[in-house]
């Protein structure tokens, strides 16, 4: 699989990640050890996990496959931590508990460091260069190699990249951010890319497939077994299954169809090289769904279906994106 740089860093990693959201919760471990294998065997290096992924379950089961099945060394483990189960407070960006939740998550993976090390979330009430402090502490600590942050917006995140490379001392360069970015979901497009491209951070797309939308999977109703049929999950997909959305979703039907390929490839390969992304991440339920989503490493969109996709899916933005003087 081919390899990108993570942003304006050294570091490289396969342009597909494996996500593991559902590890520890839908996907036990023979069904994760089948997904880490395929995704390694075919050249993938990526490992999106987080704190709170199955309430920390996912990196036990991650740290458990590292082990025995896939070498530490072969692997880019991401991980993340901030994000709290408090209705009150959904973020904790302070240092202390940032710190306490890296460790953990060290514990739980059984490694010594992890290679990159996201914010989860922007907290509003701890100042953000307490936050950003705590990420300088564990590079500078050994205990994480890169730095990156998750769901800030396009001020949040210049804020922050910003103060990285402007603030006096030694400062850890962001070096990637994580946001949900498909053809259902542009919205990054508005300030968050132009500022991730600006200040060479790499963005990590997740849902790039439009919470399964995007599959085709959806056209005649819930199928079993999926999370649009699912009680818990069923919100989730609910946003991407409206008339617009249908629209989007026959247009990538058509491109595949026009391609020899499969909407899922289609909505895949369109994300995946879009500029500024490094590598989308891919939350596959089974080994058979992730072999299907590895298997776009050979498609690359001729130009006038990237078109057409852009043009049958483009966000409205008006002012203050452009001039006042076109509208």
């Amino acid at each position: 699989m081919e390899q990108r740089h993570l942003g304006r860093t050294g570091l490289r990693v396969s342009r597909i990640g494996l996500g593991t959201l559902t590890w520890g919760r839908g996907t036990d471990e023979h069904d994760a050890a089948d997904l880490l294998k395929v995704f390694w065997e075919a050249g993938g290096t990526l490992v999106d996990t987080a704190d709170v992924y199955g309430d920390g379950e996912a990196e036990y089961l991650l740290g458990r496959l590292t082990e025995g099945l896939v070498p530490r060394r072969d692997l880019v483990i991401s991980t993340k931590a901030g994000s709290v189960p408090d209705p009150e407070r959904r973020s904790d960006g302070s240092r202390g508990h940032l710190l306490a939740a890296l460790d953990a998550s060290l514990g739980r993976l059984g490694t010594d460091y992890v290679d990159v090390w996201h914010v989860h979330a922007f907290d509003p009430h701890t100042p953000l260069e307490e936050t950003l402090g705590a990420l300088d502490l564990a590079v500078s600590s050994g205990r994480a190699r890169y730095a990156g942050v998750s769901d800030f917006c396009g001020w949040q995140l210049a804020k922050a990249a910003t103060w990285q490379l402007a603030a006096p001392g030694p400062r850890t360069r962001i070096g990637s951010t994580q946001m949900e970015y498909s053809l259902l979901q542009r919205g990054v497009e508005r300030e968050v890319l132009p500022a991730a491209l600006d200040l060479g951070v790499g963005l990590l797309p997740s849902s790039p497939l439009g919470r399964g939308v995007l599959t085709g999977k959806y056209r005649d109703g819930n199928p079993p077994g999926s999370r649009g049929a699912s009680e818990r999950m069923a919100p989730f997909v609910a946003p991407y299954l409206d008339e617009a959305a249908r629209h989007i979703v026959d247009a990538v039907q058509t491109a595949a169809d026009g391609l020899s390929a499969t909407p899922l490839q289609v909505a895949l390969a369109w994300v995946r090289d879009r500029p500024g992304v490094v590598a989308p991440i891919v939350g596959a339920r089974t080994a058979q769904q992730l072999t299907a989503a590895l298997s776009v490493e050979t498609l690359s969109l001729p130009d006038e279906i990237c078109r057409a996709l852009d043009d049958v899916s483009a966000p409205v933005h008006r002012y203050p994106d452009h001039d006042w003087s076109t509208l």
